[in-house]
């Protein structure tokens, strides 16, 4: 028996590109038969929560599927009062995301916590942008999404690690372990709540499509390790920045060629398949770039997973990718301003030594 397996051409790395290829179409078409609004989130989700063992992806499930439904809980509460001016949105945003943000980065159970922000905000933005939407409708499908999503990677995990895990395991999580108070964390924190606080300014001054996704954005590139930010977060983010933009750009790119030849929905499914296999190989594989290879996967799936199958098109894919872009565009500002200004007060100050370490405030 283990003479053929070591004909198999499989390992671990290639087993974990499979579960989460099935997990994404199994997600996909959950979402489609459940009437998911956003089909392309629930099919993220089905990628993001895939682990190398049933418990692992069932507790990393757990942790997104509460952390969104808490967001959504405080969204159902605040949008109301929230949605009346950028200046109240700015202010729930903020006040949210700055506490959240922290916890995301220091809490054992962090990843329930970005949700929380991450929920909050997208359901902020998108009643502010569609403003005669119900509420309890957008708050409904985000928590749908989220959930079919967990249900397609448990399922296909579950059905793994009692097959082809047995023979490729994969390599054991770290444990994750609470932070004690971790100044640089807060003020890292703070710098992605004032990027979150400016979109709904941005979203008033210009008509940008899809805005929640910015905020998304921003709170993903801020996760960065707490070890990288003794100096100020300007630079870790910057190059995690800049690998999500190569990402997404490359994702984009092999998505817009699919969808210019007008292919059929099972050859845009194909399609969706390999452009998430080649993402999960690179994401395992070239270690200190590991994030273009899950950003890229993030474009093909923006791009090529529509909310209604018949409807795939160039036009609601560049929307959600502008909403990327506007991310991207406020957050450098804030960290490159932000880090102008520390210095500055650093050396207002020369007989002092910041307790942060260079660049700190």
């Amino acid at each position: 028996m283990n003479a053929r397996l070591a004909r198999v051409p499989l390992d671990a790395r290639r087993v974990d590109a499979i579960e989460c290829v099935v997990s994404v179409l199994l997600a996909i078409t959950l979402a489609h038969w459940t009437g998911a609004r956003n089909v392309s989130w629930a099919a993220f989700s089905g990628y993001m929560v895939m682990r190398g063992h049933v418990s692992e992806t069932m507790l990393r499930g757990l942790l997104r599927i509460v952390g969104t439904s808490v967001g959504a809980a405080l969204a159902l509460a605040l949008v109301p009062w929230a949605t009346r001016g950028p200046a109240t949105m700015s202010l729930a945003l903020a006040a949210v995301t700055l506490p959240t943000l922290y916890a995301a980065l220091t809490a054992k159970r962090a990843y329930a916590w970005l949700f929380v922000a991450a929920t909050f905000a997208m359901i902020v933005l998108d009643a502010a942008e569609h403003s005669g939407a119900a509420l309890r409708a957008l708050v409904a499908t985000r928590v749908l999404e989220v959930a079919v999503g967990t249900l397609a990677c448990v399922l296909v995990s579950l059905a793994s690690t009692l097959t082809l895990r047995r023979w490729w395991p994969a390599a054991a999580a770290a444990r994750a372990v609470r932070q004690p108070w971790h100044p640089d964390a807060w003020r890292h924190a703070a710098q992605g709540s004032v990027a979150v606080a400016l979109l709904p300014w941005i979203a008033q001054a210009v008509d940008v499509p899809e805005i929640a996704q910015g905020a998304v954005t921003i709170l993903a590139v801020m996760m960065v390790p707490l070890t990288g930010l003794r100096a100020g977060g300007l630079r870790p983010v910057s190059a995690r920045l800049g690998q999500r933009v190569l990402g997404c750009v490359a994702g984009a790119g092999y998505a817009g060629v699919v969808l210019l030849l007008h292919v059929s929905t099972g050859v845009l499914m194909l399609a969706v398949a390999a452009g998430v296999a080649a993402g999960r190989l690179a994401e395992n594989g070239w270690r200190a770039q590991s994030y273009v290879g899950t950003q890229f996967v993030l474009a093909v799936l923006v791009t090529l997973v529509p909310d209604r199958i018949e409807q795939a098109a160039v036009a609601p894919a560049l929307a959600r990718l502008a909403g990327i872009a506007v991310g991207l565009a406020v957050l450098e500002p804030v960290l490159v301003a932000w880090h102008l200004l520390s210095r500055r007060d650093a050396g207002a100050r020369p007989g002092d030594v910041p307790a942060t370490g260079p660049g700190g405030p």
